[in-house]
């Protein structure tokens, strides 16, 4: 089973020929909205990967509330911890250029309210994996997360949006996953060569750190292995919810039992299938879309361990 606490937005979608540069307005005909927030867009890539999936989080007492918990719960996922806040509902406002790049700003609103108290603690146990991002406090994601650890549940942590995150909690994961801006944010290093620094916090830290590596694909490293996929070749219309995609399924699969090799090479494919359509969430694939896609993608190859380059 996999437990989510995290954010859940209603997200903005404006689709314009350009992103605005500082103090410039852009126009578009239209607008969409459509489900988003890091946590629920992870649940959902993982529900319709096939996982059993339990959310954790809050909505705010307005007009966005009734359509998300309706959107939400057509993925499979478990809503009944979908909380009532008395603030307002998760805004997210993006924008997507005709080449699919996006920039996005964020209202967090309810999602403020979600915490660790929201979860029991028999409810993180053994056989149970644990996902969070960095959407909701950080200190409620840090305490989430070092409780799980505790009492025996796999931890898995995609540090985004970057920020600061205490040793305690980096000793208490399974599983990291970051892009480079956040793996360098993490390691406090701008100049190592990325695997070497992906591994050191693999060993520092006895974690798999897996770093999300855009349209080149996705390393993961631990102490003392590594691999590397590419990326399935698509023609991108939204990159938005590609991340969220790659964690939500890369869960899915690790919860299922399949080793990290074959989880990778799963959320590989599904991150890139994600980016053929717009919205965070209605441009995920199913597990059957996966499945049938998988085959144009090489596996993960073996990466050799490198050495730190003298000073």
């Amino acid at each position: 089973m996999l437990l989510v606490p995290g954010s859940v937005n209603a997200d903005l979608l404006f689709k314009v020929e350009k992103l605005p540069a500082p103090g410039e307005t852009v126009l578009c005909p239209s607008y969409e909205m459509a489900p988003g927030g890091k946590g629920s867009n992870q649940a959902a890539a993982a529900a319709r990967a096939g996982a059993e999936v339990v959310f954790v989080g809050h909505l705010g007492d307005d007009g966005h509330a009734a359509e998300l918990r309706r959107i939400l719960s057509e993925t499979g996922m478990n809503i009944d911890d979908l909380a009532i806040s008395a603030k307002p509902t998760a805004i997210a406002v993006i924008g997507i250029d005709k080449a699919g790049e996006n920039a996005i700003i964020v209202a967090s609103g309810a999602n403020l309210d979600t915490g660790s108290d929201q979860i029991a603690d028999e409810r993180l146990r053994p056989g149970v994996t644990v996902l969070c991002q960095n959407e909701i406090r950080p200190e409620e994601t840090f305490r989430i997360l070092e409780r799980a650890a505790a009492r025996g549940a796999r931890t898995i942590l995609n540090l985004a949006p970057a920020g600061r995150i205490p040793a305690s909690t980096l000793d208490a994961l399974d599983i990291l996953i970051v892009n480079e801006i956040e793996a360098r944010m993490v390691a406090g290093d701008e100049t190592t060569p990325l695997e070497i620094l992906a591994r050191e916090l693999a060993r520092r830290h006895g974690l798999v750190c897996i770093v999300t590596l855009g349209s080149a694909g996705a390393m993961a490293i631990s102490a003392d292995a590594g691999w590397r996929v590419g990326a399935l070749a698509v023609r991108p219309v939204d990159t938005t919810g590609a991340g969220d995609t790659f964690a939500g399924v890369l869960a899915a699969f690790l919860d299922e039992g399949l080793d990290i090799p074959d989880a990778l090479h799963r959320a590989s494919v599904a991150a890139a299938l994600s980016c053929e359509a717009i919205g965070a969430q209605s441009a995920q694939p199913t597990r059957s879309a996966i499945d049938g896609r998988l085959g144009e993608l090489a596996p993960p190859v073996t990466l050799r361990a490198a050495a730190r380059p003298a000073p």
